[in-house]
């Protein structure tokens, strides 16, 4: 028998901001931000992440970059590690704004230092 649902982050309260890092290229002289707020709605809590992009670069930015225009979040480092060994699936339940958007989810194997799978959304 497989092991119920289990939620690794459901936004259901404000606590849930705190698990994550929220970035964009303002920290190399860009002009784009990045909020994630906790609203209630009909169906319950929800995340809402949200990002305004700038192409622009502010005058005497210490970095030399060419180019900006970007913005995202990622989840803080855990303490230890998620153990999902019982688990064969990961599911996300993402509403977007009909653009398309890149999600990556990141994990360690015993068979390699590190992975990633990267899905546009």
């Amino acid at each position: 028998m497989p092991p119920s649902e289990r939620y690794i982050f459901n936004f259901n309260s404000k606590e849930e901001l705190k698990k994550w890092h929220l970035y964009s290229d303002s920290e190399y002289g860009g002009l784009s931000s990045a909020s994630l707020e906790i609203t209630e709605s009909g169906n319950g809590m929800n995340g809402i992440f949200s990002g305004n992009l700038s192409l622009d670069l502010s005058e005497g930015s210490k970095w030399n970059i060419s180019r900006s225009g970007f913005c995202g979040m990622r989840s803080k480092k855990f303490d230890g590690f998620i153990d999902l060994d019982s688990y064969d699936t990961i599911a996300m339940k993402l509403k977007g704004d009909g653009r398309c958007y890149i999600s990556t989810v990141s994990f360690l194997s015993p068979f390699t230092e590190n992975e990633m799978e990267e899905t546009r959304v």
